[in-house]
């Protein structure tokens, strides 16, 4: 049981170092992902409270709702804690993920 605790930790670093050698222009939001390890469940928890939130800025830019604060601490709150919201914000933007919805959100960084 060792020996697999072992290579587990191995082929994580591994996979730390590979995220790293990516270029930095290429996939920034799935680097951090990587480098944060994420899990797949994590990373669609995510994604969930990107489509709510979306869904819910919409909503109020069609309501001439002008204010970002509240929809960017909903946001942050949802955020894993292991991740930094500027990082996001800017991973995801160059990434095209979200992207009416980060441009809001980087708005309050």
């Amino acid at each position: 049981m060792h020996e697999l605790m072992k290579r587990i930790e191995k082929l994580e670093y591994h996979q730390r170092l590979m995220a790293e050698m990516m270029p930095g222009n290429g996939f920034p939001f799935y680097r951090l992902i990587i480098r944060n390890g994420l899990s797949e469940r994590e990373v669609k928890e995510f994604f969930q409270t990107c489509d709510r939130l979306s869904m819910k800025f919409e909503k109020q830019k069609a309501e001439g709702f002008v204010y970002n604060t509240p929809l960017f601490k909903e946001f942050e709150e949802g955020l894993h804690a292991k991740l930094k919201v500027h990082e996001v914000v800017d991973s995801c933007l160059v990434q095209n993920i979200y992207p009416a919805l980060m441009v809001q959100l980087q708005k309050s960084l």
